[in-house]
């Protein structure tokens, strides 16, 4: 496997980045029409962190990091590291050392459809990490790949610059062109929700501020007393 290593990929503006990272997952991915998702997979070692930042992108062979290890050259302030393999591995690809260099470099985490290990150490220093599996199986150094190339995860296309926002819920990504759009938009979804929270706290139902007593209407489910309900069941 031949592979290239790009350099000085162009990125989302910082001020829009750090807008997003405002955020939650779900909003962004809501903002956006319920798009830029990784995947329910991808889950975090740590808990009540956030995180938001530019991608690195990594390709590499299955149970080989040496292309994280070119990677990490690439890396700088406000990015995160994303990583995926060309067919599906669980094997422990980054760890708490690859942690450590990274952090020195203003790297805000790490993504990958891949495996971790070292977790306690990686919640320790506090550095943010999502992945598919956690596992201590090593890695080999052997084989070629790229960095900062669009790959894919779960279906969604991840190029070198685009924001990637991690939080609890899971990973999304937002493309770099958008990524002022999608902080506009998560921004006007979020003011929308408090007052809706606001109605919910006063007592409204939502089958009510949704206007969704005509839907089931228009769906045919009917309200029954139980009374009425058990004698048409005992007649069945």
């Amino acid at each position: 496997m031949s592979g290239v290593i790009v350099t000085n990929p162009p990125k989302a503006d910082a001020k829009d980045v750090e807008a997003l990272a405002g955020f939650g997952v779900a909003t962004i991915s809501e903002a956006l029409g319920r798009t830029g998702l990784l995947g329910p997979e991808l889950r975090p070692v740590q808990q009540g962190v956030r995180v938001a930042g530019t991608a690195v992108t990594v390709l590499s062979w299955p149970g080989d990091n040496l292309m994280i290890h070119a990677a990490v050259e690439q890396c700088g302030e406000g990015d995160i590291l994303v990583v995926t393999t060309t067919s599906p591995s669980t094997d422990g690809m980054f760890g708490e050392l690859f942690a450590t260099a990274l952090q020195k470099r203003g790297v805000r985490g790490v993504v990958t459809n891949a495996g971790i290990r070292d977790t306690q150490e990686l919640r320790e220093m506090g550095f943010a990490a999502w992945s598919r599996a956690v596992s201590s199986q090593g890695t080999v150094k052997a084989t070629g790949g790229s960095v900062n190339v669009p790959i894919a995860i779960d279906g969604q296309v991840i190029r070198p610059g685009d924001v990637i926002v991690a939080d609890d819920d899971g990973v999304v990504v937002v493309p770099r062109e958008r990524a002022r759009e999608a902080a506009e938009k998560s921004q006007a979804r979020e003011a929308k929700e408090a007052q809706t929270r606001a109605a919910f706290i006063e007592g409204q139902l939502g089958l009510d501020r949704y206007g969704l007593r005509e839907t089931l209407k228009r769906l045919g489910v009917e309200y029954r007393t139980y009374e009425e309900y058990s004698g048409e069941g005992a007649q069945t």
